[in-house]
């Protein structure tokens, strides 16, 4: 209790009381659960406080569905207005930003913006026609919904979905999508002051000129969350964990592969856990790997190279299911760069490992033959820093230089080195 209370009073002067103000929420990237519950936070929040107005200003791609319908629900039950506000130039609301802005009492947008394109697509793999049917005509029942309810274009919000129609912002309010062009907040104010809102049977007059402005950031771990969900660097977690844990299971002992794979795993399955994985395609992933693993220990001329690159790139294309996170994707290159520098990893270790088999040994026995002494006596030559028995089958004297040819137990045997090419400056 202590700490808590603690924590309000170090931060509450930099959270921004909202009573009687404007609240400023900014919405960028993907939209995922993170960015689903930061919304249902805020507007309970500018709600408890009583906040004049919220603009929700917003530039997004899109994201997953569930996420989106639990978004338009806070926003059709919220208690005080709520503005979205496409916003900076050359900002978007496209496939679930379409929704949000729609479910919003006014759509504000900055020139050099556009709205649109609604309809589910596939990601990595084509959506069935049976399946990409009932999405589509689910989807157009809702947004037909909140258009309706909103008093906003029935027919332009149901083309969004089943076309992909996109319109600039000028276009949006000659079809009575959008509300109001504002190329800043301030502009923006001036011209929803006196402006009437409908919530629950009332109407409300806004008075936001010169009001002051409050905005409501993400928290670090909010933003730090928000940046795991996002599917590329999910993904590059995801294979950076494999690495450490196969450089740690190569090696003995528990170490930093162990560590930082372990992390790493953790944290693109968090990622990863906000979005709609595919689990065949994460299998797929895992197979190529161990494919890849066992060319290194078992030769097979290619063979398991080219199926664990096939493996991974169909695993990594497949990841994201695509019927339900129609406007998240992995990126292509991030894909393809990952995939070839895997490749080039193990096409590295494998040609190490087959050098390796013709390189001279250097150690125990083996390692020995080939090496020149000089003798430095009755049966004793000196090779490698040492004093060594040795057996020669001809004759040698104390001086000459020898080539050790085997090993006897103990015992060198040798013969009459005569390669004039053995240098004179050999250190013995």
């Amino acid at each position: 209790m202590l700490q808590r209370l603690l924590a309000l009073i170090l931060f509450l002067p930099f959270l921004g009381y909202a009573e009687g103000k404007v609240v400023v929420s900014e919405v960028s990237g993907v939209i995922n659960p993170i960015i689903a519950r930061y919304i249902e936070n805020t507007i309970a929040r500018a709600e408890k406080e009583k906040a004049e107005l919220l603009i929700i200003q917003i530039d997004t791609p899109g994201g997953l569905v569930t996420s989106t319908h639990e978004i338009t629900k806070s926003l059709l039950n919220c208690k005080i207005p709520v503005a979205t506000y496409i916003s900076p130039k050359g900002a978007r609301a496209a496939s679930a930003g379409v929704f949000i802005c729609l479910a919003s009492d006014i759509i504000a947008m900055a020139s050099s913006t556009h709205i649109g394109a609604a309809h589910p697509v596939g990601l990595g793999q084509e959506i069935g026609k049976d399946a990409s049917k009932k999405i589509t005509n689910d989807l157009v029942a809702e947004i037909k919904g909140i258009a309706k309810e909103k008093g906003r274009n029935i027919e332009w919000a149901e083309k969004a979905v089943r076309e992909s129609v996109a319109i600039t912002e000028e276009e949006a309010i000659n079809l009575k999508i959008a509300d109001i062009i504002a190329n800043d907040l301030d502009e923006l104010l001036e011209k929803l002051e006196g402006r009437v809102v409908k919530k629950n049977a009332m109407e409300i007059v806004l008075h936001t000129k010169g009001k002051e402005i409050v905005k409501w950031k993400m928290s670090f771990r909010e933003g730090f969350l928000h940046a795991l969900a996002e599917p590329n660097i999910a993904y590059v977690f995801l294979m950076l964990g494999i690495y450490g844990l196969i450089y740690e299971f190569s090696s003995p002992g528990i170490g930093l592969g162990a560590v930082m794979g372990s992390i790493c795993l953790i944290l693109a399955f968090f990622g990863l856990s906000n979005l709609s994985i595919n689990l065949a395609g994460l299998f797929l992933i895992v197979l190529g790997f161990i494919l890849l693993i066992a060319e290194i220990k078992a030769q097979s001329h290619g063979i398991l190279t080219i199926g664990g690159a096939v493996a991974l790139t169909l695993g990594s294309f497949m990841l994201i299911d695509s019927s339900s996170a129609p406007a998240v994707a992995i990126s292509k290159s991030v894909i393809l760069s990952m995939v070839i520098t895997t490749i080039a990893i193990f096409f590295l270790l494998i040609s190490l490992g087959i050098f390796s088999q013709f390189r001279k040994v250097k150690t125990g026995k083996e390692g020995m033959i080939g090496e020149i002494g000089i003798v430095k006596g009755n049966r004793l030559v000196f090779v490698d820093g040492e004093i060594w028995q040795a057996r020669c089958y001809s004759e040698i004297e104390e001086g000459e230089r020898v080539e050790v040819i085997g090993v006897d137990g103990l015992v060198l045997l040798v013969k009459k080195f005569t390669n004039e090419a053995f240098s004179s400056n050999t250190s013995l």
